[in-house]
């Protein structure tokens, strides 16, 4: 086992990480920049090394110095995290050169998987469904106008190299093509440098159901059932569950089969998540496989009693599986919901600043992975996500009503948030029935504003700042606290 591991991240999973090594008796490394100096994660690590400017591409981007740091330092292994260089085979290829485990999946995989033409062919000829569409190669507008009419209105126009969310544009009708797939191969272009699209069916009623992996390097590999991620807004995520209402016994086996057929046929090592789109006949189709931890993660946890983070170091060290699929067993519900620095009201922009005052829920079945804490920054410079707050109930009724007291406990100071936004789609009467489907935001949320209530306390607020000039008052001496209102919720005020 390693004595000491680098975390080449930052934020709320660069603790999550070293929470779990401390747990196994490993040190940990935490890497920064000059924007985290006084970063969560810098101050929980054994040992942390600047590694530039708040810029990623000099910093958190920047493998040389990365590799540099663990070496310097004796690390043995590096995790990667989720984003940065979590999905980047040039990485992982260059930790092996240097002598450094990559507490990941083979670089050869990361790059197979991360071309999402190259995956979805290696699907193909391993008979795991895939949605209808184009498969390898580029293609003109003339062909891909002969695919649309083909599949039939709408299509979806997906980059190769995508992710996040970039490089897709969805195709309603054929005088909407050119334009759309001009669009979209300059984002791709732009985000990833490689501005080859294809073209699949779009179904718009459907959900998005994935199903987490692990494998060893023997060849063994089992899932840990699926998670429900259909609540997403711009092709991100938002609110995570499992299990899904969509999902029975039998599919949960066929599709808990095909995602273990796909890690094979990859040659998949340590955790992974392979992705499918389910549509609302009951097919399914494989859309991606993610290399690396998943940000939902926590939730798998939360129903299995299996650490994800631990399985992977242990993986990454050549140790064997130790539990074969008929362990695996999902005990209740569980809900996990994405806290970011954003404004809801503006179109949900980042709000970077300082948290003037952090309190977060707490009790039996609620878990609060976070990055921040009081008189922290959110650094304009990168992902603003403060914490993933998730719980646990013996059902799905009693997971919803777990998250609504937390996220009405859950209190920030000095920047905006999506709370309140989260707690009216737990509690709308569509999510509390399960028929969410992968436009639920756009069509149910489009317009979505503060409840009146919460304004009129804003205003009032504000009178009260103009009426007590000087006197400074904070969010817990307004008195106790029972909802999610602008006064714990509002972001920077003072009064």
């Amino acid at each position: 086992m390693f004595n000491k591991i680098l975390i080449a991240n930052r934020g709320e999973i660069a603790v999550r990480v070293m929470r779990t090594c401390r747990d196994m008796g490993i040190k940990t490394v935490a890497v920064y920049s000059d924007a985290d100096a006084a970063a969560l994660h810098r101050l929980e690590a054994d040992e942390a090394v600047c590694i530039g400017p708040s810029d990623p591409g000099q910093s958190y981007l920047n493998m040389d110095r990365i590799i540099a740091a663990a070496k310097e330092t004796g690390a043995q292994a590096v995790h990667p995290g989720y984003g940065f260089l979590s999905e980047n085979h040039e990485f992982a290829l260059k930790c092996e050169q240097a002598g450094l485990v990559f507490i990941g999946p083979p670089a050869r995989v990361i790059r197979e998987m991360g071309d999402k033409l190259t995956a979805r062919q290696i699907m193909i000829n391993a008979d795991v469904p895939v949605i209808p569409g184009l498969s390898g190669g580029e293609y003109t507008l003339d062909e891909m106008l002969a695919a649309a009419e083909d599949l039939g209105y709408p299509v979806l126009l997906k980059a190769s190299a995508g992710g996040g969310g970039k490089g897709i544009r969805v195709v309603n009708a054929a005088h909407e093509m050119a334009e759309a797939l001009e669009s979209a191969s300059r984002e791709a272009v732009n985000a990833f440098g490689d501005g080859r699209v294809y073209l699949e069916k779009f179904f718009t009623r459907a959900r998005h159901i994935e199903f987490q992996i692990l494998a060893d390097s023997r060849g063994h590999t089992i899932h840990l059932l699926e998670r429900e991620c259909s609540i997403q807004r711009r092709h991100q995520k938002i609110i995570e569950e499992t299990p899904s209402v969509a999902v029975d016994d039998d599919l949960r086996e066929r599709m808990g089969r095909a995602a273990c057929n796909a890690a094979r046929a990859a040659g998949y090592v340590n955790a992974g998540t392979v992705e499918f789109l389910l549509d609302d006949r009951g097919n399914y189709y494989f859309l991606e496989m993610n290399t690396r931890l998943q940000v939902e993660h926590p939730v798998t946890e939360f129903v299995t009693g299996i650490d994800l983070v631990r399985r992977q170091i242990e993986v990454a060290a050549g140790l064997p599986l130790d539990m074969e699929q008929e362990d695996i067993l999902g005990r209740g519900h569980s809900i996990e919901c994405r806290i970011y620095a954003e404004d809801p009201e503006n179109g949900f922009l980042p709000s970077p600043g300082k948290i003037e005052y952090y309190k977060v829920p707490s009790g039996p079945g609620i878990r609060n992975d976070a990055g921040v804490y009081s008189g922290a920054a959110v650094p304009v410079e990168y992902d603003p996500i403060l914490s993933k707050l998730t719980v646990h109930g013996e059902t799905r009724e009693q997971a919803i009503a777990k998250m609504m007291n937390a996220l009405a406990g859950y209190v920030v100071l000095g920047v905006r948030t999506p709370v309140d936004f989260l707690a009216d789609v737990l509690d709308c009467e569509a999510f509390r029935k399960g028929e969410v489907f992968t436009d639920f935001i756009d069509t149910d949320f489009s317009d979505w504003s503060p409840k009146a209530a919460d304004a009129d306390l804003a205003a009032l607020a504000f009178i009260a700042a103009e009426l007590l000039p000087g006197q400074q008052v904070s969010g817990t001496g307004l008195g106790p606290v029972t909802a999610h209102t602008p006064f714990n919720t509002l972001g920077r005020w003072t009064l």
